[in-house]
């Protein structure tokens, strides 16, 4: 048992340090006998205590990010997640999420493991996320992250921040600013799976073709018949499902490809990421 007197001083100095709750910092504070380094080690425990016990909880709340660099190449998407809109609407734990933000636009790591290895001030990223678990006491991760690079990036950040859609294009012509935001919005409301009909993966074909063959099966035609009627409804996927295929939200006249072509008959999209909380 402690011996050290611990004033509320300390309890609050600790707290501006760490973020953690005043009753938690003070009992960090008696065990460690006022020691605030030895303190910090105990709260980061805690948070790792949290962290394995909450290991399969579902964090579906929480902010998406998105931002370009100042250059408008690079594109990065951060989602971190939480298990209450309470904690997600949280004015902290808007601003942690955004340092991890402005942290991946200012270091461009390749995948989330990379991003989780980048220091935050004096430790991890990995190491910041079990310590907002030990103040806030709710699974806290980065879900998901993604990087674009491209001659011209156009982030789409939805109201409410719990959905990001990021498109690169091969150019930046007159009007891709503008341009560039109705694809990226189309891309955020359509939610395509591939940018393409050569994009779309093989397993997603197989089973969209299946899901062809059944339909046309229970529609009663002819079995001669069945894998042309998959292929035709095929046609129907990719019009629907493919960026710039889709009719395009804002003059249904047009498909995403003939918009883009009516910017610039040269103009190409080259890469699409869209995340979505929940």
């Amino acid at each position: 048992m402690s011996t050290v007197a611990i004033s509320a001083g300390d309890v609050n100095k600790l707290r501006q340090q760490t973020g953690a709750g005043m009753m938690d910092c003070k009992k960090a504070l008696t065990e460690a006998n006022g020691d605030f380094e030895a303190a910090i080690d105990i709260l980061r425990k805690k948070g790792q205590k949290i962290a394995a016990n909450r290991q399969d909880r579902e964090a579906k709340e929480g902010y998406v990010y998105g931002k370009v660099t100042a250059d408008g190449k690079t594109g990065v998407v951060v989602a971190v997640c939480c298990e209450t809109d309470f904690v997600a609407k949280n004015a902290d734990f808007i601003k942690y999420g955004e340092s991890i933000l402005e942290l991946a636009v200012a270091n461009k790591p390749a995948s989330a493991d990379d991003l989780k290895n980048l220091k935050l001030g004096n430790q991890t990223v990995g190491e910041s996320l079990i310590e907002q678990m030990g103040k806030i006491g709710e699974k806290i991760d980065v879900v998901d992250y993604q990087l674009v690079n491209s001659d011209k990036v156009i982030v789409y950040n939805h109201p409410g921040n719990k959905l990001a859609s990021m498109i690169g294009f091969n150019s930046a012509p007159a009007g891709i600013d503008d341009a560039g935001r109705d694809v990226a919005m189309q891309t955020a409301a359509m939610a395509p799976v591939a940018i393409d009909k050569d994009d779309v993966d093989a397993k997603t074909l197989e089973r969209e073709i299946e899901i062809g063959k059944d339909q046309a099966r229970q529609e009663g035609k002819p079995e001669n018949m069945i894998e042309k009627i998959a292929l035709g409804k095929l046609n129907k996927f990719y019009n629907e499902y493919t960026l710039l295929n889709q009719v395009f939200i804002k003059d249904e006249k047009k498909t995403v490809r003939q918009y883009l072509e009516s910017i610039d008959k040269n103009l190409k999209v080259t890469a699409m990421k869209r995340v979505k909380l929940g």
